[in-house]
């Protein structure tokens, strides 16, 4: 059994993984000058285009086109692959795509060009060694395949993916499902968009140190075997929704991870297994559902700030649909047989709030506390006892209510109690 296929135990929330990240300072530190270098990079390579706005135009129209004819090109991408000898074979999760990498690649060991999609389904180099001296089979994930003529396409720094290239056994590539691209000349676009969204150190970020590029196989030319493993796990209901699916556009460069008030001091870790940053905040839950707690804490792991939205070469609102997975795991909740404790204060609010006297008395009883509460004109902690109050005030000061309400002050003045 893979470690993968271990069981463990479940993820913690994004609060509560966050939480040693916080308390050192100095990979904190480290942390805030390695993002602020990337963004320096990144505004330094955008800056040079003049047309930037309209790359990212096209490149926006080009993935919402693309995933409205994903069934279709996803057909045309199968024929392409077929007829220049390379075989295709469909995951519907990660544990069919693990099952099918090891069956093609057996118990030798492997070149692994490390790639978030072969992270999202357990592939790490434990579970799968990477020793390039005895290697004979390669495993790799990829940034775009070209649907009219069946191409794979990866960018990278390390040289790995060409180490796979080299192999005399079966090159076994992964991809989601909304990897593909039309053609080649959609994929012009994003080979100026990635690199300097990216901002990696290459050419100062202008472009990717390494671009491979290869259709099928030939004998006598590179792998024996070219094998591509389309991989859905989740990426089909994703598309489903209306709002949600704009997630799918993500091309992979990682703009809003670099941008992202939050990321920069937690890192990466507590978003999980996926995707770290904002697009993990929107991937993940959509991808593995919002019925862990884990899953379902990383839509409220953002500050909303839209840095984010701005920065997307394809044009990802990412607040929007941070906010739309929010009203989805409040929903989820609802009809749970034991209310959570923030959807039993909601239900309390309401109830409190259809009624006038309810209402008018929960007033007074209120304004009586937090009077009695309150230090030097302000109230600073709400006791602990109240639950999801305590905590809000832990960053939060209010002011102390006035002795007598607004709606107590008109009914005394002259006309003031008429209906």
């Amino acid at each position: 059994m893979t470690p993968s296929a271990t069981p463990s135990s479940p993820r913690p929330r994004f609060a509560d993984a966050a939480r040693e990240a916080l308390a050192d300072p100095a990979s904190r530190g480290e942390l805030r000058g390695s993002v602020a270098a990337v963004r320096a990079r990144r505004a330094a390579a955008v800056a040079e285009l003049p047309d930037w706005g309209e790359l990212r135009a096209a490149g926006s129209a080009v993935r919402e086109r693309t995933l409205l004819n994903l069934d279709a090109l996803l057909e045309d991408l199968e024929r392409a692959v077929i007829e220049a000898g390379g075989i295709v074979h469909w995951a519907a999760d990660a544990a069919e795509a693990r099952r099918i990498v090891r069956g093609l690649v057996g118990a030798g060991e492997v070149v692994r060009a490390d790639a978030p999609v072969l992270r999202e389904i357990g592939l790490t180099a434990t579970p799968l060694p990477d020793r390039l001296p005895a290697a004979r089979a390669g495993v790799c994930g990829i940034d775009f395949m070209v649907a009219e003529t069946g191409t794979m396409v990866l960018l990278e720094e390390t040289g790995a993916g060409r180490a796979c290239l080299a192999l005399p056994g079966p090159l076994v590539a992964v991809a989601g499902i909304e990897q593909v691209v039309p053609t080649w000349r959609d994929l012009e676009v994003f080979l100026h968009l990635l690199p300097r969204s990216a901002g990696g150190p290459g050419g100062a970020g202008r472009f990717s140190p390494a671009v491979s590029t290869w259709t099928g196989s030939a004998p006598g030319d590179g792998p024996g075997e070219f094998h591509l493993v389309l991989l859905d796990n989740g990426r089909t209901g994703t598309l489903a929704d209306e709002v949600g699916r704009a997630a799918l556009r993500c091309i992979g460069c990682a703009a809003c991870v670099h941008v992202c008030p939050v990321y920069e001091r937690v890192g990466g870790a507590p978003y999980g297994p996926v995707r770290a940053g904002p697009i993990g905040a929107i991937l993940t839950p959509q991808l593995r559902g919002v019925g862990s707690a884990a899953n379902a804490s990383l839509p409220f792991a953002s500050t909303l700030c839209g840095a984010c939205a701005e920065v997307c070469p394809v044009g990802i609102d990412i607040p929007e649909i941070l906010v739309h997975l929010r009203g989805r795991v409040v929903e989820s909740r609802r009809h749970r047989p034991v209310p959570t404790p923030e959807l039993a204060m909601m239900r309390t609010v309401a109830w409190t709030l259809s009624d006038r006297r309810r209402y008018e008395t929960a007033l007074r009883r209120g304004t009586r506390w937090a009077r009695l509460l309150a230090r030097g004109g302000r109230v600073r902690r709400l006791p602990g006892v109240l639950g999801l109050l305590g905590r809000w005030t832990d960053a939060r000061d209010l002011p102390v209510p006035p002795p007598r309400p607004f709606r107590a002050w008109w009914a005394d003045r002259p006309g003031g109690g008429a209906r």
